[in-house]
């Protein structure tokens, strides 16, 4: 009898956001197996996923067809040893920080007839073993960094000459300049601008004070860019990224449609300012911190009300805008109220004769909504107050994300043109 081995189709270049086919050949009928999955992040931090299977009758095993039957999941998930991934270190989050190279996935299956030795999740020796990588920019995919002027930023442009419809990325409250979903993005036919605010290069260290002016410069920038297809661009972002983009939107102009994913309808850290205009920040309370009975801190409550008292002049003007707005929502967010702040938005935006905006509830997703496969970071480490909740259940998270996935990129395309490039995620 031949040796297992381990098959993952398509066999060439896969992006992250791309889902594959993993099947494992020559074993024999029946037969009990454990497959493990483990990948190690640019810092070196180990993640790792397992699961417990059977061989069919001819000794193939297909997770496309053969659900799992227990381990880090349960049932048919033939991407569940990706998006269960979980880290050896507590509080630590997947991220990719140069989409230049890929991450890659060792897969190993174990023979489940055996007893497991010491410090195996399940299953005795490994039958076989394959690496899969898995990339961050699609083929023909262009990075070009972007100084110009006080803008630090990195572009993604698809292959071939364009014009492209243009998005500005923005991510949340770590700072920094994060460009994994921009890159993969950039693959579905936008040329996609990933921009940092605070925390990098030659930015301000911190968010005590953030100028609209700074993102009219980014939004200008793009708009000049001769592969961008104007008349106007879409921002994309997420926690005060998705705050920032609802604030761009109101303020700035050239800008057609954004997707909010749970932001705050309310300035939320540090004082905006435009021209002579100034958003105060929304006060916290912080006796409204409750602790979970793991010992997290659950900080979902502590953010004051932006529509009574003082916290009213840190509402948004979301009604001077004429943006198509899509709002996601986790409705286990514990980060902050986003389906009440999305709500809230909508009835402001109607309240003043605009357009309803789209919003989409995923149940049991947490508050970082990511492309397709990122496995779940249920809580994340604040300096202040230590382990904080983000919310969320893996496999629900999950579906979220290649379910927003696939909204984000149809709604960029109806408001803003372009071929569809998009490839379906499947979980």
């Amino acid at each position: 009898m031949a040796a297992p081995r381990v098959v993952v189709e398509p066999a060439g270049r896969v992006c992250w956001d791309e889902p594959v086919r993993i099947a494992v050949h020559g074993l024999a009928p029946e037969q009990p197996v454990a497959l493990r999955a483990s990948l190690r992040d640019e810092k070196g931090a180990l993640f790792r996923a397992h699961a417990r299977y059977r061989a069919d009758a001819r000794g193939q095993l297909d997770l496309q067809r053969a659900p799992a039957l227990g381990g880090s999941f349960a049932g048919l998930e033939p991407m569940g040893l990706v998006w269960a991934l979980q880290p050896d270190r507590p509080f630590w989050r997947l991220l990719k920080r140069d989409v230049q190279t890929p991450l890659l996935l060792e897969l190993e299956v174990l023979d489940g007839r055996e007893p497991a030795g010491p410090g195996e999740p399940e299953g005795g020796r490994v039958l076989a073993r394959a690496v899969h990588e898995r990339h961050f920019m699609a083929a023909g995919v262009r990075r070009v960094p972007v100084r110009e002027g006080r803008v630090r930023a990195t572009l993604f442009l698809p292959p071939g000459s364009g014009p492209f419809p243009g998005i500005i990325d923005l991510y949340g409250g770590g700072g920094g300049l994060l460009e994994y979903r921009a890159s993969l993005l950039s693959g579905k036919g936008f040329a996609v601008m990933a921009l940092a605010y605070y925390n990098y290069d030659d930015l301000p260290k911190d968010m005590t004070i953030l100028h609209l002016e700074y993102f009219e410069e980014a939004v200008s920038y793009l708009l000049r860019h001769p592969q961008v297809k104007g008349p106007g661009i879409g921002l994309l972002g997420l926690s005060k990224g998705g705050e920032l983009c609802l604030s761009m939107a109101s303020f700035l102009k050239g800008i057609t449609t954004a997707v909010i994913i749970n932001g705050s309808v309310a300035n939320s850290t540090g004082t905006l300012c435009y021209k002579d205009e100034t958003l105060p920040p929304v006060g916290i309370n912080l006796n409204r911190v409750k602790m979970t009975k793991d010992g997290i801190t659950d900080i979902v409550d502590i953010m004051m009300s932006p529509l009574e008292g003082p916290g009213q002049k840190s509402f948004i003007p979301v009604e001077r805008s004429d943006t198509n707005f899509l709002f996601l929502v986790g409705q286990d967010d514990h980060n902050w109220k986003s389906e009440f702040y999305a709500n809230e938005a909508s009835k402001r935006l109607e309240a003043h004769g605009k357009a309803k905006p789209q919003i989409i509830l995923y149940p049991e997703a947490g508050h970082n909504i990511d492309p397709p496969y990122f496995p779940l970071c249920k809580s994340f480490l604040n300096r202040f107050l230590g382990g904080c909740l983000w919310g969320g259940e893996p496999k629900a998270h999950a579906v979220a994300q290649v379910d927003a996935w696939k909204q984000i990129q149809t709604f960029f395309h109806r408001h803003l043109g372009g071929t569809e490039g998009t490839i379906p995620a499947k979980l």
